[in-house]
Formats: structure tokens, sequence, C-alpha cells
């Protein structure tokens, strides 16, 4: 399974080398100096199981189709980060099963989401299938998921987001990520296809961070500006850099990683006596004498209490071992304790 515990950034190549594997080993060295921690390429090995003969896009696709012994020299230096393949078609699919390089997971694009050629091929892989859900309604996505159960593959991953060149991002809609998670029970990431030049382009690609998601996937470039196939969407080095350290500050705000669990900060902050009022002598308490409502109070005081506010009922009704001065701090070194149920009445609604 992909990692959770952490933001997980996937810098994504798609045809963007337009068949010069030169050009895109240039965009993994960069992908690594960046710090990301996967890099995802688009195979298709077989042109002709992934479109018909008469397909418009068919000669366009052709020369930025990589071979076999091409993807064996790219992957092959492929450093500090995990490989992801978009399998377009079954014999991707079957190069990922034997690749000589680790493969962290492989995905199938929505164009064949309910390809049951592909899902059959998918549900051998040994790693994560990622499930593209951009366009796909619910009955599709559940077909794919419960395909590739019945064929014992149980390592899935759904990622929402699509491609429109670029992707409006009123068209986003990241609630529905809250959806599929709840509907299918699998890890959800966000692949972000938000226009590069749109000023708050990192602050939308790291909302699905924001709202528990850990996994965000960029199309990204070093010839920004050029024009290349999918550079509508694909930010500059700069900018996935920026989203990278935006991320970091995300994940840390929100505390995925901790949800329930103080930060030292914030049990500073919490600390009854200096922050939170502590329970105090309200007058003069004699030694002997038995403590009362009446007789405490809530108030800040300068330094620490060892009770805390909720425990004020070990208070009252047991006597003071000495002498306790108005706004000194009442706790057990200074009371008698003995349980008792505390006489609560003057606090209750009696009208």
């Amino acid at each position: 399974m992909l990692p959770s515990d952490r933001p997980y950034i996937i810098g994504e190549t798609a045809f963007h080398h337009e068949g010069d594997t030169a050009f895109l080993e240039t965009l993994v060295r960069d992908a690594k100096n960046t710090g990301l921690d996967a890099v995802k390429f688009h195979l298709l090995l077989d042109l002709d199981d992934y479109m018909i003969a008469t397909h418009e896009a068919l000669e366009i696709l052709r020369p930025w189709c990589l071979k076999a012994e091409q993807w064996d020299q790219v992957l092959g230096n492929v450093e500090g980060m995990d490989v992801i393949l978009l399998c377009n078609d079954v014999k991707s699919v079957e190069y990922a099963l034997q690749s000589k390089t680790p493969v962290k997971a492989i995905e199938i694009h929505a164009t064949g989401i309910n390809d049951i050629f592909l899902l059959e091929a998918a549900s051998r892989f040994s790693g994560t299938v990622i499930l593209g859900t951009g366009g796909s309604t619910l009955d599709e996505i559940q077909f794919a998921i419960d395909f590739l159960k019945k064929n014992g593959k149980d390592d899935m991953f759904l990622m929402h987001g699509f491609q429109s060149y670029p992707t409006d991002f009123r068209d986003i809609r990241l609630e529905r990520m809250n959806k599929l998670a709840a509907l299918f029970g699998l890890p959800v990431g966000y692949a972000d296809h938000t226009d590069p030049e749109h000023p708050n382009n990192a602050f939308i690609s790291c909302l699905g961070i924001a709202n528990g998601y850990n996994v965000i996937e960029k199309h990204f470039t070093n010839r920004f500006g050029e024009k290349r196939i999918d550079a509508q969407s694909a930010v500059s080095i700069e900018q996935l850099n920026q989203i990278k350290d935006l991320a970091s500050i995300t994940w840390d705000s929100i505390g995925l990683h901790t949800p329930l669990e103080l930060s030292e900060a914030e049990r500073k902050y919490g600390n009854t006596g200096p922050m939170k009022k502590a329970i105090v002598a309200r007058e003069r308490i004699a030694e002997g004498e038995v403590i009362t409502p009446e007789k405490i109070a809530f108030k800040r005081t300068n330094v620490s209490s060892s009770i805390k506010q909720i425990e004020w009922s070990k208070i009252i009704r047991n006597k003071a071992l000495r002498t306790i001065e108005k706004d000194e701090i009442i706790d057990l070194s200074n009371v008698d304790y003995q349980f008792a149920v505390p006489e609560i009445s003057q606090f209750k609604n009696t009208r």
C-alpha cells in the first residue's frame, strides 16, 4: 500500500516526453532533486490494444510510445523514488509484472476502469493497484473493485481527479473523496490538474491533504511555458517545490498522524494553574475544617496545580490537613482525601 503517515507526492510525466527518452530522463532527475516520493510513467506498448485503427490520434501517439527496452533504460535510472506505472494496455501490465526495476504501484486509468482484460492482468500485480476514478460513476468504480477482489486483489487505491486541459478548480469537488472513502473503504488520493498559471495552484493542490488525504499527484515540467503535450497542467520545478513545502506545512498543521494527542505546546497551554483555572480557596480554610463548594473557587494561578478542574469532587466534603489561605491552591497535599459523594445540590436547578 502507498504510505499514509506523511505527505506522499507523485510526479506525473505522462506523455510530456513525446518519445524523447533523454528529455524524460531529465524529468526523472529533476523529480529526484525536488524530493518527490514517486514518479509516474504512462506505458503504452500495444497501441492497437488502446484505440481503433482509424482513431484520429493514433499516428500522433505512435512516436510517443516507448518500447520495452527504452523503458528498461529509463526505469533503470530512477533512484530514491518509488516507480508507478500507468498501464494503458495489457502488454504494459505484463511489462510491469516482469519489470527489472521494482514497481510500487500500477494504475488503471479512468479510460479503462472497466476493461476486464486490463483488470484481470492488474489483479496479478503484487503491489498496489490504483484506480483512476475521474469521470467514473459509482457503479463503474464498484465494478472494478469487485472484479479485482474476486480475482484476489485487495491492495487497491482510488485516485480522484481528472484532466480537462486544464481542470477548472470548481469542477474538482473534493467532497467526492470523502464519499469514495466512505462508500468503498479504500484509501483515496488527489490528482490535481489545475492551471499552472492559476495564482492559487499550490494551495488548491494541497486541499486534499487539508481534507485528510495524504497523496498528491502533479504533472510537472522542466520546460515551463514550452508547448508540449500535457503542458496545460504541468507545473514548473519551482512550483513543485512550493507544493512540496506547502504539503508538509498542511500535514503538520492538521496533525493527521496524531489527531487526538496533545502537542507539547498544547499541553503547556492546557496547564492547570498558569493557564486553566485551578481550584483555590475562596476564603481562609482552617485546619480540620470541612471543604464545601462555597469555600472553593476557580482562578488562574502563578504555579501549576496537580488537580484538574474536573477532579473538584475529590476536594469537596473532605477536611483540610492544615490551614489553607485565601487563593491558595487546594489539592491532595492539603486535604485529607476520603472518597465521598459530593453534595452538589446548589449546582442543580431545583426550581
